[in-house]
């Protein structure tokens, strides 16, 4: 069965940092997009980040560009996506997805969320 599971959300002060996992297991990792995307309560999914594991290209969502990072561990088939000087606005579920063609595409598979609120 092909899982992915998000993990390490949780509270934040405005201006801390967070790093979020997506553990994945059932699809050949090296082969895939997996992408970070958010909801907010009222809000559109927002596509953040998203890393190619066959080239390594790697794209960020403007509005966390210089502020985020998204790495794969090719051993542990996660992939991780780092948050600094986090802002109320990035307050939002994040979920990470996995796509056999590309970044932002459809996205095959799809794991539960982990919620990150950044407080004022």
């Amino acid at each position: 069965d092909v899982q992915l599971q998000a993990s390490g959300g949780g509270t934040v002060q405005a201006g801390g940092s967070l790093r979020l996992s997506c553990a994945t297991s059932g699809f050949t990792f090296n082969n895939y997009a997996i992408g970070w995307f958010r909801q907010a309560p009222g809000k559109e999914r927002e596509g953040v980040a998203c890393i190619t594991n066959r080239d390594g290209r790697i794209y960020y969502a403007d509005s966390v560009k210089g502020r985020a990072t998204i790495f794969s561990d090719y051993d542990e088939n996660r992939v991780y996506l780092q948050m600094n000087s986090l802002k109320p606005e990035d307050t939002a579920v994040y979920y990470c997805a996995a796509d056999s063609l590309m970044c932002f595409h459809t996205m095959d598979y799809w794991g539960k969320g982990t919620q990150v609120t950044v407080s004022s």
